[in-house]
């Protein structure tokens, strides 16, 4: 009879079990593509109830779809793997769901503007405007619209921009004591009022001084918009910038003041421009103060400090408000025009962002 030998002071360890093939159900562990089929699965189950319901809108069969994809996600996850990998799961399929919650809408907004204002828009829609045009007629532009819509914003970006920039540097870099805290509260509410009611304060300012209509009140009203959203986005910018650099400077005898033109700035204004560019597509398709302060204008008005002017959402309100087929088409051509500045302006933001972006060695 023969007796195993083992070396005294070494444990034998035991033999691992051969591992299951990976993605079986065996191994506990459902396939890569699991969530795409159970995707597919709500979204047939989603438009089978809804059929069988009655439904006529989409709108519910894609929450009872979402809400399937959820629980049929937990569950299979539950049985196969574990109530861990489940609730991780369903906290990943949750934000998927709600992801999709808000780009379709945006996903279809964006369509229908373009498919609608696309029909449109051509070179004479952006050349022309509306003087002499009735609204039933095909013709008409929005060439007035546009010149005003770019004169009040340029206008108040001029004003909005530097007692922005100014009001952030003060609350990061000197800031202290009641009045910074009195300024940062004032910024908070300022950044909640409605755009109403900035342009009523325009209004009674107007109505006090014997004031006429023009683009320049339309802007003064912009203007109060965009300051704390100008504050807000260069004060955190500038928080971002390392102190390391400010005390450097300082400890070459550099003044402060020099400190904050030469360095603090400088190494911010990637931010600082994008956040003006911002504000500036915040205050773009603001309605109610330009009904308000410019009254409006069919003809073309290149000076902002006199007459009435137009712009592209009160032409956009102007033109719905007609209720003709044709006045629609210019309400969707111009809605169109009026997004694609807007995404002009974030594209700008953007590349001034990347281009002034500190550059790290390799």
């Amino acid at each position: 009879m023969s007796h195993a030998t083992t070396t005294p002071g070494v444990q034998e360890l035991p033999t691992p079990a051969p591992a299951a093939p990976k993605g079986s159900l065996s191994s506990r562990s459902l396939p890569r593509l699991a969530p795409l089929g159970f995707a597919v699965v709500a979204v047939a189950l989603g438009i089978g109830i809804g059929l069988a319901a009655g439904w006529q809108s989409r709108v519910q069969w894609g929450l009872v779809s979402a809400l399937l994809f959820l629980a049929i996600s937990y569950v299979t996850t539950s049985v196969v793997e574990n109530q861990r990998q489940a609730r991780d799961r369903l906290a990943t399929s949750l934000v998927w769901v709600c992801f999709l919650l808000a780009v379709v809408p945006l996903a279809s907004l964006l369509w229908t503007t373009v498919s609608r204002g696309s029909e449109r828009l051509d070179g004479y829609f952006l050349t022309h405007s509306m003087a002499g045009v009735l609204g039933a007629e095909a013709s008409g532009g929005v060439y007035h619209a546009l010149i005003g819509t770019l004169e009040q914003v340029g206008i108040a970006t001029v004003i909005s921009a530097p007692l922005g920039l100014l009001t952030a540097v003060y609350l990061v870099e000197y800031g202290k004591g009641a009045l910074a805290r009195a300024v940062t509260f004032f910024v908070d509410v300022m950044t909640g009022i409605p755009s109403i009611v900035a342009g009523l304060f325009i209004l009674s300012i107007m109505l006090i001084a014997g004031l006429e209509p023009s683009g320049l009140m339309g802007a003064l009203a912009l203007t109060i918009l965009m300051i704390p959203v100008v504050v807000r986005s260069t004060e955190e910018m500038l928080k971002l910038v390392p102190n390391e650099l400010r005390e450097a400077s300082l400890a070459l005898g550099i003044p402060k003041w020099r400190t904050i033109l030469k360095v603090v700035l400088p190494t911010a204004i990637g931010g600082i421009a994008t956040g003006v560019m911002l504000a500036v597509a915040r205050i773009a398709g603001e309605t109610a103060p330009i009904i308000l302060l410019v009254f409006g204008s069919q003809l073309i008005n290149t000076n902002p400090f006199e007459g009435a002017q137009s712009s592209l959402p009160f032409y956009i309100y102007e033109q719905y408000k007609i209720g003709e087929a044709a006045s629609y088409d210019r309400a969707w051509a111009a809605a169109l025009v009026l997004i694609a500045f807007v995404m002009i302006l974030n594209l700008v933001a953007r590349g001034i962002a990347r281009w002034k972006a500190p550059k790290t060695g390799r």
